[in-house]
């Protein structure tokens, strides 16, 4: 198939964003000569506006629809649906299965277990148009101002980021329990530790550092740079920690070693790190477990067992572990 002009629609999120950008390579790899454009909202425009394999990037809030040759719908929702079938006579669609995830949270009929990484199953979604898996993972292009904000804001020796946050509460590994794995690290190891997460994390972020006792090596951002920013200073550290959110991705994309902490959510989904190394730490054997695919504000069961149940030590040895990986890759590259 030859193309001249090609959509893709992917209106939110971070995370979800994120995991086109192998599809973002892969199209252009189809179709080097084409205009291959963006779709999304502006909140997340920044991820995408300085990829070289894109011609555009839209923000759903001012976009004049026109004519496109083929449209990837890799939303497929009711706005989304709509769009694209005034804008493509061609369109392929990304089938999100939500009813296999919904037969696992309410009956645990685990129909997910061959279940692909969300980007292949991107992929798989676009066939027809004769895109191809390339091997490669994530990646996300920074500014040179973002670049410098981080250089200039770390120092250049061993970082841990630490992204604590997300939209949900049963995807929180609970503050509490982070502090004491923070301050392990800290009592034994030359590390630095960078928090990041947006405006709505910046309270949690001020509870955390409240609980560490090795403040003097912690560096706290939550809230106080754009998102560009925080991939700058994800793609600066060694290692990261993190909850399933979508600052694990971004992390990903800058094939960072990473220990993320699944409490509500399973790797059955999909979202798992893509193409870079990664332990995911979880309770298993929970009856309750997963209780949602997207999260809760609240535990259902009032117990919040999936991460009350993670011991601290487990996470320590599993960023220890993460970081002298890192040290190895860089003495391999040397």
């Amino acid at each position: 198939m030859t193309l001249e002009r090609l959509l893709i629609i992917r209106l939110s999120s971070i995370g979800d964003i994120v995991l086109t950008t192998p599809l973002i390579r892969q199209a252009r790899q189809a179709f080097p000569h084409a205009q291959i454009d963006f779709l999304t909202r502006s909140a997340f425009a920044e991820l995408l506006v300085h990829n070289p394999y894109l011609s555009h990037v839209h923000a759903l809030e001012n976009f004049r629809p026109t004519h496109y040759d083929a449209c990837i719908d890799l939303q497929n929702s009711f706005r989304s649906r709509w769009l694209r079938r005034s804008l493509a006579r061609h369109v392929a669609v990304y089938r999100k299965e939500n009813w296999k995830k919904l037969l696992l949270i309410w009956f645990k009929w685990n129909l997910l277990a061959n279940s692909l990484p969300v980007p292949l199953r991107y992929l798989s979604a676009c066939r027809k148009f004769g895109i191809e898996d390339d091997g490669k993972g994530c990646e996300l292009f920074l500014s040179e101002s973002a670049k410098r904000f981080a250089a200039e804001a770390i120092e250049p020796k061993t970082t841990l980021a630490v992204c604590y946050g997300a939209a949900h509460f049963t995807k929180r590994f609970p503050i509490d329990k982070l502090a004491l794995v923070l301050n392990a690290l800290l009592k034994t190891q030359d590390v630095q530790v960078i928090l990041l997460g947006g405006k709505d994390d910046a309270a949690l972020g001020a509870n955390l550092l409240a609980l560490l006792s090795h403040r003097q090596a912690v560096k706290d951002f939550s809230g106080k740079c754009s998102l560009l920013e925080t991939a700058a200073l994800l793609a600066r550290a060694d290692a990261i920690l993190t909850n399933d959110t979508g600052l694990m991705h971004i992390g990903a994309a800058f094939q960072k070693p990473i220990v993320a902490v699944f409490g509500s959510s399973v790797k059955e989904f999909g979202f798992m790190p893509f193409r870079t190394p990664y332990q995911i730490l979880e309770r298993e054997g929970l009856p309750c477990r997963p209780c949602s695919h997207i999260g809760r504000k609240s535990c259902p069961a009032k117990h919040f067992k999936c991460m009350r149940e993670i011991e601290p030590l487990a996470v320590v040895q599993a960023v220890l572990s993460a970081l002298d990986r890192r040290t190895t890759m860089l003495a391999h590259e040397t």
